[in-house]
């Protein structure tokens, strides 16, 4: 796997959606401005006309315009501390890191596990779960003692392909006579690459990808 930094260039579609509201909002307010100064200048003298409706009016634009200002800060604010952990996560690479392995990142129809079962289980129940706790796929084997590598095709158990993300693993193992085997699912290695084209950076080590969030350790665990 050649070492390097994944990501993809995106336009955000929220960021212009602000701006054309704010652009909206702003002719809109210049016009009610004109309209009520010429109404304003017009009106009788003697009748004067009932401005009540028009403060309402100002008081909802002021309002509305606060609020597109303060949604504005937000998405500046949540730009800037991705950038940030993007920039973080790049000194992964090289490092030899240890990982809780239940999450695993599901990209191009693969996804993979590390498995570490404390023995042979001559049976294996392995469930995939979402983000939302949803279960998408399962299936039973037998997994030998000792570390050992599970792929998942991102099929689910309905036939479907499952979409990019994070999914939790989950492993029910018992033995030849019956009884549970423990299954130790953390992942370590040196980490070769970091994808960030996701919500979040995504660690590349060895065939696994792992969410920087899922990082135990740095610069413990065996070396890839």
């Amino acid at each position: 796997m050649t070492t390097g930094i994944s990501s993809t260039t995106s336009t955000s579609a929220t960021s212009g959606t602000t701006k054309t509201s704010s652009q909206e909002l702003a002719g809109n307010f210049t016009q009610f401005l004109t309209l009520l100064t010429t109404q304003l200048k017009n009106q009788n003298p003697l009748d004067p006309m009932d401005t009540n409706a028009f403060t309402q009016q100002l008081v909802q634009y002021a309002g509305v315009e606060q609020q597109l200002k303060s949604n504005d800060r937000l998405d500046s604010i949540l730009t800037n501390a991705k950038s940030s952990s993007a920039a973080a996560s790049t000194g992964f690479i090289g490092q030899t890191v240890t990982a809780d392995g239940k999450t695993a990142s599901l990209k191009d129809s693969s996804a993979t596990w590390t498995l570490t079962p404390a023995r042979a289980a001559k049976q294996a129940t392995i469930t995939i779960s979402d983000a939302k706790g949803n279960v998408v796929a399962s299936q039973t084997k037998a997994l030998t003692a000792g570390a050992q590598s599970f792929t998942w095709d991102g099929r689910s158990s309905s036939g479907f392909s499952a979409t990019n993300g994070t999914y939790a693993i989950k492993v029910d193992a018992v033995d030849a006579t019956g009884a549970k085997v423990a299954v130790d699912t953390a992942v370590s290695g040196k980490v070769e690459g970091v994808d960030l084209s996701g919500t979040e950076p995504v660690l590349l080590i060895g065939n696994s990808r792992v969410p920087v969030s899922s990082v135990q350790d740095i610069g413990t665990g065996l070396s890839t």
